[in-house]
């Protein structure tokens, strides 16, 4: 079933509006309830600022058993799957649904129109061949401005939820990758870049020579005599070392 036709989803992405600048949400009146295929406002926030706005069609998903650390409150007035906080939605779609079903996520989509302004495709990936739908997939999310994260179980999927809701309110560089500045560290780094050599090989090395250099100028003899180390490890870090470091 991953080999389907694209040629609906042209036609369907065509006929959309596509977000052209980030949009404040909408705010829909109480009286005014719709299914999450065709409403076309923002539900109001939920009542209890922690949680998680579920639509009521995802009752019963296996993915919400592993969403424990926030709330969820159940609304039938929001179009996406998942509400995770003011400007932030999530459609989820299970691979082997897609493949059953691929007009869908561009239905889904056109009933979502331009509402919010980070809109997470939350894809599990539950079949065994997956490339070609997700292929598909990719070239939807670039069309519809959307960001598309894989899990690979149901539980996976959950934990992605949970942590997106965490997160709402963090600065970015809580999440971004630390570079350690103490030079000990990046010297072992540094050697784990190279092929097998792990963190604990690469401590070693600098305990029994002392400095970078004198692991550098080491015969392949010498190395494969640190403990831990090795022949097979110490004949592809010698030859790496050995490599000129630019390139004619």
């Amino acid at each position: 079933m991953d080999d389907f036709d694209d040629d609906s989803f042209d036609d369907v992405l065509g006929s959309m509006e596509m977000p052209t600048s980030p949009k404040k949400p909408k705010v829909q009146p109480s009286n005014n309830l719709a299914p999450a295929a065709t409403s076309i406002t923002v539900a109001k926030p939920a009542s209890n600022p922690h949680s998680v706005l579920v639509h009521s069609k995802q009752r019963g998903n296996p993915i919400l058993k592993s969403i424990q650390s926030v709330p969820l409150e159940y609304r039938d007035d929001i179009v996406p799957d998942y509400v995770v906080g003011r400007t932030t939605c999530i459609l989820f779609l299970s691979l082997k649904y897609h493949n059953l079903n691929p007009d869908y996520i561009c239905q889904r989509l056109k009933a979502l129109g331009k509402m919010y302004e980070l809109r997470v495709l939350l894809v599990q990936v539950d079949t065994p061949e997956p490339h070609n739908a997700l292929k598909s997939l990719t070239r939807i999310s670039l069309l519809a401005d959307l960001t598309m994260m894989l899990a690979w179980n149901a539980e996976e999927a959950g934990k992605m939820i949970e942590t997106y809701k965490q997160f709402e309110k963090r600065p970015p560089d809580l999440i971004m990758e630390r570079v350690d500045s103490n030079p000990h560290q990046k010297l072992v780094a540094a050697l784990t870049n190279i092929k097998p050599v792990n963190k604990t090989d690469a401590v070693t090395l600098l305990q029994t020579f002392g400095n970078l250099g004198n692991v550098i100028t080491a015969s392949e003899e010498r190395l494969s005599q640190v403990m831990g180390l090795g022949p097979r490890k110490a004949k592809k870090l010698y030859k790496t070392l050995q490599e000129p470091f630019l390139s004619k």
